[in-house]
């Protein structure tokens, strides 16, 4: 009966990714959702913004992402208040990591299980990347991070050879559209369409919306 219930639960297996460049940070995803080995949600929004300067992408439980999604910028805006001054991005970072490190050892059916990549801009136009596991350990990605998705395997390599550290927004986004093409054609978890956003000094815009359709002849 657990066995049951855990593969009956929508799921975001799935690729979620995050690249540093020179002048910012790529965000990107697919759409794709899955209750086992049933595909449930071929438009899934698998990265968010949740206020002006943060950028969530979620793998694991669909419904722990959504709790995150709603959470998360409430909790922020109450620090924000007390506090009299923005947090940052490492500060958010650190909150989500909280939540992943409760949600997970709290006694439970089902534990919390979500990873996340976090991007943002600091007050200063600092822009960073955080990736979150699902236990709970926080890690700032300096290079790249593809976190614990589905598709984690398929595109790290290809990252791994193709990545270099003085990379351009543009060139950058063409990086992140290839890895997900990778993953799309060899995860099953993964597909659907291709979600890209990009996060400067310039803010966040979201620059790749791309669907991606079999045609059956």
């Amino acid at each position: 009966m657990d066995t049951e219930l855990k593969n009956s639960i929508l799921k975001t297996g799935t690729t979620i990714l995050g690249i540093i460049c020179k002048d910012g940070v790529i965000m990107a995803a697919d759409r794709q959702a899955s209750a086992g080995n049933i595909v449930m949600n071929k438009k899934s929004q698998k990265i968010r913004k949740i206020n002006d300067y943060l950028v969530f992408s979620g793998c694991g439980i669909a419904s722990d992402i959504d709790r995150i999604a709603k959470i998360l910028p409430a909790e922020l805006k109450l620090k924000q208040l007390r506090s009299r001054s923005r947090p940052t991005i490492k500060q958010a970072a650190s909150l989500l990591t909280n939540m992943n490190y409760s949600g997970i050892r709290q006694p439970s059916m089902i534990p919390q299980q979500a990873g996340i990549l976090l991007g943002g801009f600091n007050e200063d136009g600092t822009v960073e990347l955080y990736s979150i596991e699902p236990a709970g350990s926080l890690t700032k990605v300096e290079d790249y991070d593809a976190n614990f998705g589905s598709g984690m395997p398929y595109v790290l390599g290809l990252l791994e050879r193709q990545y270099k550290k003085d990379l351009t927004l543009k060139e950058g986004v063409e990086l992140a559209k290839e890895a997900l093409k990778s993953s799309t054609q060899r995860d099953t978890q993964s597909g659907y369409g291709i979600d890209i956003f990009t996060l400067s000094k310039q803010g966040i815009k979201k620059v790749v919306e791309q669907e991606i359709k079999t045609e059956f002849k």
